[in-house]
């Protein structure tokens, strides 16, 4: 892998990565623009104890342009666009309109309003240090943080699932790669990898790609998997990822493929219609930590995982011409925060929010209300529709 790192003409880093290790990357930004400024901040939910992250800048973020003017095609000729080159194979380049990027500094110069003076200690939400006076209400930080834009193929028409093994390698590498350098930043305590597939998810861009956010504090989500997996410790003795694992190997009604060094299943209480797991039978925390056999055999099992998810909603009619539509869907991994999560095991989870053809799961008042998820589908018909997709 060839790795070149530039600056767009607003001063924001792109970040080409080749499998040709003679490419030259030397294509200049020409679009006139003027530095980006991100005024993010995030605030706690004194009732929860999540930050939350306020981003109005955002509302003026690209909506939906047609394909001849997608920011995320290669340049050319006088069409100018994100990436200067006229072709790339995967490229990484920082959001135009991210919502973490300010720095403490710029935070204070900008607004001219101080830091809360009581700030719970980043990756842990809702800890306030002890006082004898009762704890501020209202906690704001600077929305310090990075959010990048991860580009897996030059093709506006093409998809992850239609990427070759050795071009998803590349990406699980670019993947690595960011979250060593993201991980590494002062004030970042978690790095978070995804994808949002489709327009049903929200995606207002329609170039395939996903993005990397790098977080100052642990995720809600994130923090009730370490509360579980210390809890797990302390009543067992063993480690809570690992007892899943084998318990799902142990009883494979919900396992959908397998590997020699990676486990796909239906976890047992899913909350979505269509939820798969993808665990490395090896507990590690992070991407990082991946051995080369682990990496090398990734993009099999994955790219079969995306062509499954694709043909679960046919109607049994599709040609090659025609091929079913699209499956809408989130790719999220999961990895351990820099100030917690000893016990987490680095996984990916796949969900889509179809629920059978031409109708969608939506989160309506228990779910957005209560948090309290009500599947339509159980993981077992699940996993069992996942099987029978198999090519």
């Amino acid at each position: 892998m060839r790795k070149t790192t530039t600056k767009l003409a607003d001063g924001r880093e792109l970040i080409y990565y080749d499998r040709d290790e003679s490419a030259q990357r030397d294509a200049r930004d020409r679009r006139p623009l003027e530095p980006t400024a991100s005024l993010a901040e995030i605030r706690r939910d004194p009732v929860l104890g999540d930050w939350v992250t306020v981003a109005a800048h955002r509302q003026a973020r690209t909506y939906h342009p047609p394909a001849d003017e997608c920011p995320l095609c290669p340049s050319q000729g006088e069409r100018l666009s994100e990436i200067p080159a006229a072709d790339y194979d995967v490229v990484v380049f920082e959001n135009r309109f991210p919502s973490l990027a300010a720095d403490a500094a710029a935070y204070v110069a900008a607004t001219g309003e101080p830091l809360s003076a009581e700030q719970p200690a980043a990756g842990q939400p809702g800890t306030d240090p002890p006082t004898a006076e009762p704890p501020a209400l209202h906690l704001t930080r600077p929305g310090v943080g990075r959010c990048e834009v991860v580009c897996f193929t030059a093709d506006h028409h093409a998809s992850f699932a239609a990427l070759d093994e050795a071009k998803a390698r590349l990406v699980m590498d670019a993947w690595t790669d960011r979250t060593a350098e993201l991980g590494a930043l002062p004030d970042v305590d978690q790095v978070f990898c995804f994808e949002n597939r489709g327009a049903e998810i929200g995606v207002t861009l329609a170039h395939p790609h996903g993005q990397i956010y790098a977080f100052p504090f642990t995720t809600p989500r994130t923090v009730k998997m370490i509360t579980q997996a210390n809890e797990h410790r302390a009543r067992t003795g063993r480690n809570l990822f690992e007892d899943l694992l084998a318990a799902e190997l142990a009883d494979p009604v919900r396992v959908v493929l397998t590997g020699e060094h990676w486990t796909a299943f239906v976890p047992f209480a899913a909350r979505w219609p269509y939820e798969v797991h993808l665990y490395p039978n090896r507990r590690v925390p992070a991407l990082t930590a991946l051995s080369e056999a682990e990496r090398a055999e990734f993009p099999r099992l994955y790219l079969e995982l995306l062509r499954r998810f694709d043909r679960l909603f046919g109607s049994g009619t599709e040609t090659p011409d025609q091929p079913p539509a699209p499956t809408p869907y989130i790719s999220a991994w999961h990895q351990a925060s820099r100030r917690g999560g000893a016990e987490l095991a680095l996984h990916l989870e796949l969900f889509t929010i179809r629920r059978t053809v031409g109708k969608l799961k939506f989160l309506a008042g228990v779910e957005s209300g209560m948090d309290a998820f009500v599947n339509d589908v159980s993981p077992e018909a699940a996993a069992q529709r996942l099987r029978e997709v198999a090519t």
